[in-house]
């Protein structure tokens, strides 16, 4: 049996009156990052190093639109056949012309037999896979300067050829 200091039926009025509201979450945009074949590096002392490299894509959203410009790579290190750090680094050019740098630092988990399945191409329902990020960006215009002080977060899902990352700012 667990133990619930708040007793059986919850928290208390008091309890829950001084829990704090979460920020609110405004959608940016949903980036469709297209994939090459991974590198294999092989196990290191840390776990399976891989590197796939980025070949392009698209951002769309209420608030953010341009291209992922081919050149960047997501570099991941599997630590178990359950779980993966992600640190994907690419470029998006506006639709306005502006460059802007991202840094998405991810996280993957999910069933043992899901991953496997990821690993071979094949598709998996997202609902079976966590997969979140935080994404930071160097801009180097004024336009979207504001992305550098603002947290974002997403939540992504990878199909055989692109990996789908929506993303939201913490207002």
């Amino acid at each position: 049996m667990s133990h619930n200091p708040s007793g059986p039926a919850g928290p208390s009025a008091a309890a829950a009156a001084s829990r704090p509201t979460p920020p609110p979450l405004e959608f940016l945009a949903t980036v469709a990052v297209e994939v090459s074949a991974p590198v294999e590096i092989g196990r290191t002392h840390r776990g399976q190093r891989r590197i796939i490299p980025i070949t392009g894509g698209t951002v769309t959203g209420p608030e953010l639109n341009g291209t992922v410009l081919a050149g960047g790579a997501d570099f991941q290190l599997i630590q178990s056949e359950t779980s993966s750090d992600l640190d994907a680094r690419y470029a998006i050019e506006t639709d306005d012309g502006e460059r802007l740098y991202v840094m998405n630092a991810a996280y993957r988990t999910g069933s043992a037999e899901d991953i496997a399945a990821l690993a071979r191409g094949e598709r998996v329902p997202a609902e079976r896979i966590y997969f979140r990020c935080a994404p930071r960006f160097e801009v180097a215009g004024e336009r979207w300067a504001w992305l550098e002080s603002t947290v974002v977060i997403g939540s992504g899902r990878r199909e055989p050829e692109r990996v789908l990352i929506d993303l939201w700012a913490v207002r």
